[in-house]
C-alpha cells in the first residue's frame, strides 16, 4: 500500500498505505464511574499492537495510527472532526507553512511547544525525523517510490522554530501538505537518538515490538500530545491519562480513556446494552434495533467515510482480460448496478452511490459534475444493448461474442461474459450485495459467480500479476464491506489507478490518465483533480460500488464537543462530556 494516511480497512479498507481490518465487537470493561472517564470500544479484532508513530507493513491499522498521534502530535494535523476535512493547527506542532513562489519549496514555522520532560521542541527533532525515514524508507509504511522522501532534496533547519524542504520539483501546496507534510512526526532526538539512522531506526522498532512495555519503558514517556499511556495490554486494552505537561491546543476534555477491545460484533453489542460502554458502533444491519439503544440513553449516528468503494477488473485475467479492457464491456456491467437500490435495501440508507475516484459521501471540490450526475445510470436493458451492438448475442442465458470483429480486440467468438469475483467473507451486508448484483447481472445476460474468503485471503490472492503467472486466474476482487479505500485529505489517484500503482490491483493503464493524475498533483488548481475525476468516472477502471460509512457509532447522550473524523481515525482529546 502507499502513503501512511491512506488505509486498508477489511472491513476491508484499503487506503493510501494502511492496513485496517474493521469490524466490531466485545472485550471487558467497566462501566465508566463519572464523567473522569469514557470507555470507547474498538473494532472486533482490532487489536491494537504499535506505538511507534512510524508504520511498518505489519502494524498497520487506524487504532494504531490514533494512539500514536494522540502520544506525538503530527507536524501537521489533517482531520474531518471539525465536519470539514481541512488542516487542524490546534493538534498539530508546526504553526504555519509557507511556499516559494515557485512552489518547489516550503517554509515551516513551529509552535511554541515543549515535550513532556520540558525541552522545546525544535526543527532538530524534524529532522531527526527526516533523516530517520531518509536512510530507512524501504521499511517504512508511507513510502511509495517517486513520493516522499524521494521528492523531498533537502531539509534545511533555519533556526530552532524553521525550516525548509525543498522538493524536486514543483508540486500542489495543498497536496503537498494534506498527503506528504503531513507523514511527518517530529520525534524527541535528545531521548530517541542512538548515533545513526540505521541503529536508531532498529532500537526503536525492537523496543515497539515489545507490547507488554509501553506503559513502563521511559522511551514512550517523552511526549508531546494530550495523553500518555498508563497501560497497554497485549490483549488489546489501552488506558490513556492526560498529558498535564502538554502545551498545545488540544487540552484533553476528559482525564482517563480506556481503549476495549472486542471479539464479536455480538459481544460488542452486548456491552452497549449494558452500558459499558459509552462510545460504540452497530452493523447496518442493526438499524432496525435503533430505538432499544436510543430507549437506553444513546444517540445512533452514522460515521460516515471519506473513501471510495469498488471492485477491481484483473486486466490481465487470461481468460476474461480481453473482455474488461473493452470500454463498452465495462459499461454494461455498471449500467447492470443499481447503486441506488443498494444504498438504500442492503444497506439500509448508510451508503451513498459512488460513481469515480473522488469520495461522494462529503462535498468537496475535488468532485467532477461528471462523476456526481453519474454517466452510466442503471438500465440492464441499455447494458443488454451495448452488447448486442458489439457482436454479442444471448446463448443459454448468457451473452456469447459472435462476432469477433465487433466484441474487439483479443475477443474470440464463442467467449461467454462469465466473470468470478472473490469476496471478502464474514458480512451479511456484503453478501447480499453480491447477490443483489448477480440478479441484475443475469438480467443483462452476464454470468457472475461469487467465492468468498477472509479479507487478508482476498488481498492475497488477488495481486497484481502479468498473464502467465498461475496467480492471475483471478478476475474481480472486493474488500470494502466498510470502504475500499481511504484516502488522505486530498483524493490522489497515484497508488490506485496510475500505471503500476502501488495498489492498483488490476494493472489498470491508460497514459492520458496518468497524465491527469500527475497534473492533480502538481497544479494549484483543483480543476486537474477534477479532470480526472471525470475521466475515470467515464473510463471505469473497476466497477463503482456503493460507498458505505464508515461505521454506525452509538454513544451516551451527553458526549460531545466534536465530529467524527471522515479519515477513519479517533482523537481522545477532543471528547468532551457536555452534560
Amino acid at each position: 500500500m502507499s502513503p501512511a494516511r491512506t488505509r486498508l480497512l477489511a472491513g476491508a479498507v484499503v487506503c493510501a498505505g494502511t492496513l485496517v481490518l474493521a469490524g466490531c465487537s466485545g472485550s471487558s470493561g467497566t462501566s465508566s464511574a463519572s464523567k473522569d472517564s469514557i470507555n470507547y470500544a474498538l473494532p472486533a479484532n482490532f487489536t491494537p499492537n504499535w506505538i511507534l508513530p512510524i508504520g511498518t507493513a505489519a502494524h498497520l491499522n487506524t487504532n494504531n495510527i490514533s494512539i500514536a498521534n494522540t502520544l506525538w502530535e503530527p507536524l501537521i494535523a489533517y482531520d474531518g472532526s471539525t465536519g470539514k476535512i481541512a488542516w487542524n493547527k490546534a493538534g498539530s506542532i508546526a504553526a504555519a507553512a509557507d511556499f516559494a513562489a515557485d512552489n518547489k519549496s516550503v517554509k515551516i514555522t513551529l509552535g511554541d511547544r515543549h515535550w513532556s520532560d520540558g525541552k522545546p521542541i525544535t526543527s532538530k527533532d524534524v529532522e531527526f525525523w527526516f533523516d530517520l525515514i531518509k536512510a530507512n524508507k524501504a521499511q517504512w509504511a508511507g513510502y511509495n517510490p517517486g513520493k516522499a522522501p524521494d521528492n523531498w532534496t533537502s531539509f534545511k533547519a533555519d533556526d530552532d522554530t524553521h525550516f525548509t524542504i525543498t522538493f524536486d520539483k514543483a508540486y500542489s501546496p495543498q497536496w503537498m501538505l494534506a498527503n506528504e507534510l503531513s507523514l511527518i512526526n517530529p520525534l524527541p532526538q535528545h531521548v530517541w537518538d542512538k548515533g545513526t539512522p540505521k541503529a536508531t531506526w532498529t532500537y526503536l522498532n525492537n523496543a515497539a515490538k515489545n507490547i507488554g512495555g509501553y506503559a513502563t519503558n521511559p522511551l514512550w514517556k517523552t511526549i508531546s500530545g494530550p495523553y500518555r499511556v498508563k497501560s497497554f495490554s497485549t490483549a488489546g486494552k489501552v488506558v490513556l491519562t492526560a498529558n498535564k505537561k502538554y502545551d498545545g491546543g488540544e487540552k484533553p476534555g476528559i482525564p482517563t480513556v480506556n481503549l476495549l477491545p472486542f471479539t464479536t460484533a455480538d459481544a460488542e453489542k452486548n456491552a452497549l446494552r449494558s452500558g459499558t460502554v459509552d462510545y460504540g458502533y452497530i452493523e447496518a444491519t442493526d438499524l432496525d434495533q435503533k430505538d432499544s439503544f436510543t430507549a437506553r440513553g444513546y444517540e445512533v449516528k452514522p460515521w460516515s467515510g471519506w473513501a471510495i468503494t469498488y471492485m477491481p477488473y484483473n486486466f490481465n485475467n487470461p481468460a476474461m482480460g480481453a473482455v474488461f479492457k473493452q470500454l463498452y464491456a465495462r459499461q454494461a456491467v455498471q449500467r447492470s448496478i443499481d447503486q441506488t437500490t443498494l444504498a438504500k435495501v442492503v444497506f439500509n440508507g448508510t451508503a451513498v452511490p459512488g460513481y469515480g475516484p473522488v469520495p461522494q459521501a462529503q462535498s468537496s471540490d475535488f468532485l467532477s459534475s461528471t462523476q456526481k450526475d453519474n454517466p452510466y445510470p442503471f438500465s440492464t436493458s441499455a447494458a443488454k444493448s451495448l452488447l448486442t451492438s458489439h457482436g454479442w448475442a444471448e446463448q443459454g442465458g448468457v451473452m456469447t461474442c459472435t462476432d469477433s470483429a465487433k466484441c474487439g480486440e483479443g475477443v474470440a467468438k464463442g467467449t461467454k461474459f462469465e466473470m468470478t469475483v472473490l469476496s471478502q467473507s464474514g458480512s451479511t451486508v456484503t453478501d447480499n450485495m453480491m447477490s443483489a448484483i448477480q440478479s441484475s447481472l443475469a438480467k443483462t445476460g452476464i454470468k457472475f459467480s461469487i467465492k468468498t474468503a477472509p479479507v487478508n485471503s482476498v488481498l492475497s490472492q488477488t495481486p497484481q500479476c502479468t498473464a502467465s503467472q498461475s496467480i492471475c486466474k483471478w478476475q474481480l476482487s472486493f474488500f470494502g464491506t466498510a470502504g475500499s479505500w481511504y484516502f488522505n485529505a486530498f483524493p490522489t489517484g497515484d497508488s490506485l489507478f496510475q500505471t503500476k500503482g502501488g495498489s492498483n490491483f488490476g494493472n489498470y493503464s491508460d497514459p492520458a490518465v496518468d497524465k491527469l493524475i500527475t497534473a492533480s498533483t502538481t497544479s494549484s488548481s483543483n480543476q486537474a483533480v477534477q479532470e480526472y475525476s471525470a475521466a475515470l468516472a467515464k473510463d471505469l477502471p473497476v466497477i463503482w460500488l456503493p460507498e458505505p460509512d464508515y461505521q454506525i457509532s452509538v454513544m451516551k447522550n451527553g458526549l460531545g464537543g466534536f465530529s467524527q473524523d471522515s479519515l477513519a481515525n479517533f482523537h481522545p482529546a477532543q471528547w468532551k462530556w457536555t452534560s
